[in-house]
């Protein structure tokens, strides 16, 4: 599906540059808890500040790029969830941990993972990083450049070699894709609406994409492989919408005992929120009909 989700919560909770002093570690519940501020981007930056200093401090570095996802993953829960924090004119690479969405989650987790074993501490790196995931071929070049729909981003990011697409090897299937969602229904982004010929843009990168071979693991089968999967694996949740691909996506995290449970931004809890396992998960939605799994890469 197109990646952002038009939904804005009001009431959200941000971190206060202002009244929150710098703390030597990252409390996870920090960020749920402290004031509003309007400032998002300077509490934003605060927000990254808080967790390089902690990721410096007890040397996140030296660990495993999924391992150091699930650490980065647990201290943003709690961070109030917020879609369509990346729209404005014009197209810029915009970063906001004051909310999150679906993909902004893991997409920020993924990207502060990659900067800190590059050991590449600084907002620009993150940016520069989040650039080379979020668009096509790493290059920002207008709205079109955006990989809007999760299977583009799936495609051109292992090209990249970010993320290493597992499915198939986890016995997934073949997933046909007609996406035609977006070119269908412009009045739902402000840059299509008025726009034929970016719509007729999308609508030819949709086809493009609906000609390659993509995979995933049908709901039934997902309990199956739950023990293969690691903490940080990607989890992209398939749709049988009507010209969509995936309506949903988080990152796996194994708990004490073991259980792949589903970290995620939830529109329903409102919040980044450790659910039950991925599994169980998908038993919640009927439209839900499997997963594609994507195991991160080492930089």
């Amino acid at each position: 599906m197109n990646r952002r989700d038009a939904l804005r919560l009001t009431g959200i909770a941000l971190a206060s540059i202002v009244a929150a002093p710098v703390a030597k570690s990252v409390d996870r519940k920090l960020f749920s808890s402290i004031k509003q501020n309007t400032d998002k981007d300077a509490t934003t930056r605060y927000i990254f500040e808080q967790i390089i200093t902690k990721a410096k401090g007890e040397n996140f570095s030296s660990r495993p790029i999924g391992t150091m996802m699930g650490d980065l993953g647990t201290l943003l829960l709690g961070t109030a969830y917020i879609g369509g924090t990346l729209e404005g004119a014009p197209e810029l690479c915009r970063i906001d941990l004051t909310g999150l969405d679906c993909v902004t989650f893991f997409e920020n987790v993924l990207c502060m993972a990659r900067i800190i074993k590059k050991k590449s501490y600084s907002m620009n790196d993150l940016i520069n990083e989040v650039t080379m995931t979020r668009y096509r071929s790493g290059k920002l070049d207008g709205y079109i450049s955006r990989l809007h729909y999760t299977s583009e981003w799936i495609k051109d990011n292992v090209k990249k070699k970010t993320v290493n697409d597992i499915t198939k090897d986890l016995g997934g299937i073949v997933f046909p894709l007609q996406l035609s969602f977006m070119s269908q229904h412009p009045q739902y982004y402000a840059p299509l609406k008025d726009n034929q010929e970016l719509v007729k843009e999308i609508a030819g990168i949709e086809q493009s994409i609906n000609t390659l071979t993509h995979y995933f693991i049908p709901k039934k089968d997902v309990r199956k492989i739950e023990n293969k999967l690691k903490t940080g694996d990607i989890i992209a949740i398939a749709t049988n919408k009507e010209g969509l691909d995936y309506a949903h996506t988080g990152m796996i995290m194994r708990d004490k005992r073991g259980k792949a449970r589903f970290l995620h931004a939830s529109v329903k809890k409102k919040k980044v929120y450790l659910d039950t396992t991925i599994s169980a998960y998908l038993k919640t939605v009927e439209s839900h009909i499997g997963i594609t799994v994507l195991r991160p890469l080492e930089p």
